[in-house]
Formats: C-alpha cells, structure tokens, sequence
C-alpha cells in the first residue's frame, strides 16, 4: 500500500476542495478529465479578521461553479474584491469575464488580452488587497504567461499548472518552451530554500505539504524524460510522434496528443543546445 507521505509532495489526503490554509480555501470546479484531474481548483484567499476576498482562477465558464464560488465567499462573510489569473487555459480562465460580472470585481492577469478593468501583473508585483499580501512570480514554461502566487503568511504558493498536485504538468509548445520551465522550476526551488515555503496549492489536484521535494521530483522528471527523448533520436526517431511512442509507451494513449506538445518542446530544447 502506497501512504501519500511516500508520493512526490506528500500530497493530502481526503476530498479536494475546503479551507487548506488560514488564508486559503479551495472550490472544485466540476470539469473533471484526464487533462484536469479532478477538476480545476479555484482559490479563495482572505486575510483572517478580514471581509474581503481574491480569487484564483475562477475556472472555466460554468455558471453553477462560478455562483458557488460566490456563495461559498459570501457563507465566510467575505465578498470578494479582485480576480486573479495564473494563466489563460479556458479550464482557468474561461469562466472569469462571467466572473468579473457576478462580483464586480477587475481581472488582472500577465496577458493583456485576459484583463478585464484596470491594470495586469507584472513579475514582481505585491497584491495587497484586505489586508491580504500575494507575490507575483513569473513562471513560465506551461504557457508563456504562466504565474505563480506567493502567500508568505502561509508560507505557501499557488501553482496553477506549474506544479500540479498529482501527476506532471505539460510544457504546452509553440507557446509553452522547455528552457523557460527548468527555470521556473528552479526558482519555486529556490522559493521552498529560500523562504522557507511548504505547501503548494495547486490548480488541479490536492495540496502538497512538501513543496521543495514536488519540485526536485518535477525537475528529476524532467531530466529523465529529456535524456530519453535524446536517445530515442539517436535511435532514429525523428518525429515527434516516433518520440512519443517510444518514450511513453507506458503511458495511457489518450493523453499521447498532450505528451506531443511536451515532447516538440523537448526536441526544440535539445536543438537550441545542439545536442541533436
């Protein structure tokens, strides 16, 4: 028997969604896929003692979901003040123009084109909103405009598809590039040292109480698929599709298409080094 301790993250057991810090609680959205586990995880973030709320990623454009985001908001005596993106995959996304009308509140994200009233997010920036204090982290790799959220009080970060809860993520090429994903990597590394962060909150899956071991994992991960997509060219696989089959045969095949765009990112990488 596998204890969740002996998992990457030590993820948590039990059913996703529900308070999972003292500033954080999570609402499952009910898009459950093998791309998005059990759903998208939509973040509501509150400074205790205070009435008002951020939320992360709304999720996708599922009316009933957005209403019990607000309902669930509203039961805390909170009303939430400010929406915010990690990234812009309709399973986060989606549901947040609808979002933006139900609170009344702006949408701020790293792509213009996903804002909504005001201004975006710039690596850097401190969120402050009810007494609330959320660091803005770049973090691309998944997507171009990936972010992450840094909650020092909680000694936490919010992930979207950086880290995942179960599983790993995909480098989702053209847009998403391999080098810019060991880099991200490495700074959340740098973030669990550093700053003493423990718990990853994440956008699909449940929370991991060990944040710098799910990153080791993610970047060993990453090496070991690299040098087997380096040896499958060696042995003659040239397109992405003979890479795919030869290095995640053990893997289900319905996920073979997302595996693709992780492995054109891995061949893009090996070429700009020129090790192929």
């Amino acid at each position: 028997m596998t204890h969740t301790t002996d998992l990457p993250g030590h993820p948590r057991p039990g059913a996703i969604g529900g308070p999972a810090t003292a500033r954080a609680t999570c609402v499952l959205a009910p898009n459950p896929s093998a791309m998005t586990l059990d759903g998208t995880n939509t973040w509501i973030l509150a400074e205790p003692g205070s009435d008002l709320a951020v939320v992360v990623d709304p999720g996708p454009a599922d009316e009933a979901h957005l209403r019990r985001v607000v309902e669930v908001a509203e039961a805390g005596g909170l009303r939430v003040a400010l929406t915010l993106l990690t990234h812009g995959h309709a399973d986060h996304s989606g549901g947040a123009a609808r979002f933006a009308e139900l609170t009344g509140t702006k949408v701020r994200a790293l792509d213009p084109a996903l804002r909504l009233g005001g201004e975006g997010l710039g690596v850097g920036d401190v969120v402050t909103t009810g007494g609330l204090e959320l660091h803005v982290m770049s973090t691309p790799g998944h997507t171009a405009d990936s972010l992450c959220f840094h909650l020092p009080a909680d000694d936490a970060v919010l992930t979207g598809d950086t880290v995942l809860g179960r599983g790993t993520t995909i480098v989702a090429h053209p847009d998403g590039r391999l080098g810019d994903y060991l880099d991200s990597l490495r700074r959340l590394r740098a973030l669990a040292v550093d700053e003493g962060v423990r718990t990853v909150l994440p956008g699909h899956g449940p929370v991991l109480d060990d944040a710098q071991g799910v990153v080791e994992y993610y970047l060993a991960h990453r090496a070991k698929r690299l040098a087997q997509v380096e040896t499958a060219v060696e042995n003659g696989h040239r397109t992405a599709e003979e890479v795919v089959a030869a290095v995640y045969a053990d893997v289900d095949r319905a996920l073979w298409p997302a595996a693709e765009l992780s492995v054109r990112a891995q061949l893009d990488y090996l070429d700009e080094h020129g090790l192929i």
